[in-house]
Order: structure tokens, then sequence, then C-alpha cells
């Protein structure tokens, strides 16, 4: 349904109009290495469908699992990940770096 997956907002107002919760994460700041430039967005429905991508490995699971927090009270969360250059291979920071998220619940 997204022709364009750096567009994830047709399939977000899709999701939201089926009345499926919906959580919108962004890319609002970065550091160093980051997969994903700031903008790039992520569209998560409560019942664990996904488009987009707001960066890789373990970073993008953890914004997975605080959407949950979203979902259950609808308020907005700003994350903050930062990644030692030791580290950054296993959890997708290829080069270190920090990366900030916002997370908000739509509708």
């Amino acid at each position: 349904m997204v022709p364009d997956p750096e567009n994830i907002l047709p399939q977000a107002a899709a999701w939201h109009a089926d009345g499926r919760p919906t959580v919108i994460a962004t890319v609002v700041e970065t550091w160093g290495s980051s997969p994903r430039p700031c903008g790039s967005q992520m569209a998560l429905t409560a019942d664990g469908a996904m488009a987009g991508s707001v960066s890789g490995g373990c970073i993008e699971a953890a914004v997975v699992e605080a959407a949950r927090m979203t979902f259950a009270t609808g308020v907005p969360q700003l994350l903050e990940y930062a990644v030692s250059n030791d580290r950054a291979w296993e959890v997708g920071l290829a080069c270190g770096g920090r990366l900030s998220v916002f997370l908000e619940r739509i509708g």
C-alpha cells in the first residue's frame, strides 16, 4: 500500500482509519553515525504491523518496545540512544553515534 517506503504517512492514516491504534516514530536528531537520517519515520500498530524504518538492529527493536507505553498511555516519548564505537556494530550504528526518536500516537 505504501509505494514510497520513505513516506509511511499514507499507511499510518489507513491503519488509523481502520480503527487500528497507530504510533509514529520519527528520527529528530542524530550525531555521528546513524543508518537513517533525521526525518526518517516508522509507523507501528498495536497489533504488530510496521512500515518504514528509524534505524536498525536492536535500536529499532527498542523503539518498538517503547511504543507499547505510548500505545497504553497516549503520552508521547522522546527516546535517546547512544552507542560507543566498541558496541556500534552490535546495535546497528556502524561507527558509533547518538540518535533521538520521537514517538507519538495518532488519533
